[in-house]
């Protein structure tokens, strides 16, 4: 394929992307939506739910394993932090795998680009972490003009949108490999459980590296985990009031983007054999 082929095919690929952008709106919009249609709560439970979470596992951590919380300056700010980044990633990347499997019925009738499935799913999950960043507002706020925890905001707090911005084109390349892996092996849904429990235990939600001691291969096998990158510049806007290592920035932008490239390389190949399988 020459270079004027390629070019055109790009091209041709934003341009539909923008000639569906209101389809897209309107997926995000129903999966809002639809997330809690049948609770009583109804988007209450998208600020219940993280806070609850989260004063469980300060009252485990915390409490019950002190330790966990030394050297922190607010800990139950530092567990939601991680726990809110860890939420989005997981519960993003498990409804796009399964997005195109449970759009076959549409994707058997109507001509819509395939990509807007697990698109939509991560976008609309965005939209529900977004509004759970008011609950981490709301403790900060608590903390700072209730308790004697020295809490300070700085200009840094704006460079936050950095991290969930990486996040997000993360999640959307991870989102785009899974849903292309789900059609063709199934059993990959059962092994991404496992996985993201794993993700949970190998990002310092509720301890600090430095907690694991001495042990540097364990500590570098951590630090190779991108989320544990992009948790740590969050915090250090949020949480610590200054500048997030710079070493985490590339890290995380280098690994998103590539993620973001074999993502939608891989589904571009194979989205046009979807519909022998599902």
């Amino acid at each position: 394929m020459n270079t004027a082929s390629k070019k055109n095919k790009i091209t041709g690929f934003f341009k539909n992307f923008w000639k569906y952008r209101f389809l897209l709106y309107e997926i995000v919009r129903k999966n809002v939506k639809l997330q809690y249609r049948n609770s009583v709560l109804g988007i209450f439970w998208t600020f219940l739910q993280p806070l609850m979470t989260t004063l469980v596992l300060v009252v485990v951590f915390g409490g019950i394993f002190g330790k966990s919380n030394e050297g922190i300056v607010c800990y139950p700010i530092y567990l939601l932090c991680g726990r809110l980044l860890y939420e989005f990633y997981t519960q993003s990347t498990k409804r796009a795998m399964r997005s195109i499997r449970l759009s076959a019925s549409v994707i058997k009738k109507v001509y819509v680009p395939k990509y807007i499935y697990p698109v939509s799913n991560v976008l609309s999950n965005f939209v529900t972490f977004v509004i759970s960043l008011l609950v981490l507002v709301a403790m900060v706020l608590y903390y700072m003009l209730f308790t004697d925890v020295e809490l300070v905001i700085t200009p840094y707090i704006l460079l936050a949108i950095v991290p969930i911005i990486i996040l997000l084109v993360l999640c959307t390349g991870v989102g785009l490999i899974l849903s292309t892996l789900s059609v063709f092996f199934k059993d990959i849904e059962y092994l991404y459980d496992v996985f993201c429990m794993l993700i949970f235990y190998a990002t310092p939600i509720f301890y600090t590296v430095d907690a694991l001691g001495a042990n540097k291969w364990v500590q570098m096998a951590l630090m190779a985990n991108p989320l544990y990158s992009i948790v740590s510049m969050f915090r250090s806007c949020v949480l610590f009031g200054e500048m997030w290592n710079w070493n985490h920035f590339a890290y995380a932008c280098i690994f998103s983007l590539v993620m973001l490239g074999i993502g939608s390389l891989a589904f571009y190949k194979k989205q046009d054999k979807f519909i022998l399988h599902i």
